[in-house]
């Protein structure tokens, strides 16, 4: 549960932020003004077979109006049909129609407020590039829901075109957000997207550099969880080492027998060396089989918070659901610890059996 809450906030982070990795004119991630946009038009600048999509986007803020209401918005100009890809922006429509021609999408918390429906038009003033004036009357022609409540608070889209045409911004990009098949290879993507690009004056950064804050509220809470796994494999030793000490101790008489009347102790020692292994991978493997089918449903059912406690999830910016996470590594790992633990414990019956003595075995 714990790894697939960090797999939805990276894949959250992802979709409807920064993709896998971003390309960005040198600066203009320290500062995110249109004048350090590039020009980008609408070509793709690289290719690699692990690239999904590249999807081109001119970003900036604007004072969005409607009626006496008011707000700071994030103004996103897109290509519809690739940004689709990536954050399945046209899956997300509440009301109205996807983003096809000029008009615009906005996000439901911002049409709460300012008391927009479709067909209404949205009046927004800015800056634009090199400080021109930037005023636009824009139609809405569909409302947008999103899980992160930050983003359905202060989002709207325009088409590319109509970015550049409001902020004056002609051929102009402020990023290309990459996504891929397996973000595992995104550190292999990220050195040959940057030699493809070198010298052009743009930066390549994956996702973990664009979002520390992710990264380090993963890594405290991932530490935390560490302390209470170690807490239960405590547990379970103490329960695994108690069953060892009953096995040799209710098989003491038996011992004594086997030694009295000629049995080799190591003999012995490797009969119970192979009983205690089984046990150990046998058990290991009935844990991973019970427990498979109870992750499966979780992962396919994930638990959605209500209440207090998915307010309190929503006020941090994170969806309120509890997924499950299918990584294999998560059987694996645990698997080995466990049997690697019971077999160091199986070291207890081995050194009873050497210390054995046959007589006062015999008389208990």
């Amino acid at each position: 549960m714990q790894l697939g809450t960090y797999e939805l906030m990276i894949d959250n982070t992802v979709r409807f932020y920064t993709g896998h990795l971003g390309i960005h004119q040198e600066g203009y991630w320290e500062e995110k003004i249109l004048d350090n946009s590039f020009e980008g038009g609408n070509q793709v600048p690289v290719t690699n077979e692990n690239i999904t999509v590249m999807v081109p986007r001119l970003t900036s803020f604007a004072l969005s109006s409607f009626g006496d209401r008011t707000r700071g918005v994030m103004v996103n100009g897109i290509d519809p049909e690739r940004e689709s890809v990536l954050t399945a922006l046209d899956k997300k429509i509440v009301k109205g129609r996807y983003l096809t021609d000029r008009g615009s999408l906005i996000a439901e918390g911002l049409a709460s407020y300012l008391k927009l429906q479709v067909g209404d038009t949205l009046v927004m003033i800015s800056q634009g590039y090199h400080g021109v004036n930037a005023a636009g009357k824009f139609p809405v022609v569909g409302i947008v829901k999103f899980p992160v409540p930050e983003l359905n608070q202060q989002s709207v889209y325009l088409t590319l075109d109509e970015a550049r045409s409001f902020y004056g911004a002609e051929g102009l990009l402020t990023s290309y957000s990459i996504l891929l098949d397996d973000p595992s290879v995104t550190r292999q993507v990220q050195k040959e997207v940057e030699k493809q690009l070198a010298g052009t004056g743009l930066r390549v950064m994956d996702w973990k550099t664009m979002m520390p804050e992710l990264v380090q509220s993963i890594e405290l809470d991932y530490y935390g969880g560490l302390i209470m796994i170690y807490i239960l494999y405590a547990v379970i030793a103490f329960g695994i080492f108690g069953t060892f000490i009953m096995m040799t101790k209710e098989r003491t008489y038996e011992f004594g027998i086997l030694v009295s009347i000629g049995m080799k102790k190591r003999k012995i020692q490797a009969m119970v060396a192979i009983e205690v292994f089984l046990l150990s991978l046998f058990g290991v493997l009935l844990g991973v089989v019970a427990s498979f089918p109870l992750n499966l449903y979780f992962y396919l059912n994930p638990i959605r918070l209500t209440g207090n406690l998915a307010e309190a999830y929503e006020k941090f910016g994170f969806e309120p659901v509890m997924p499950f996470s299918m990584d294999p590594v998560i059987y694996y790992d645990q698997g080995l610890v466990i049997l690697f633990i019971a077999l160091v414990l199986g070291v207890y019956p081995m050194l009873s059996i050497m210390r054995l003595n046959s007589v006062k075995a015999l008389k208990e």
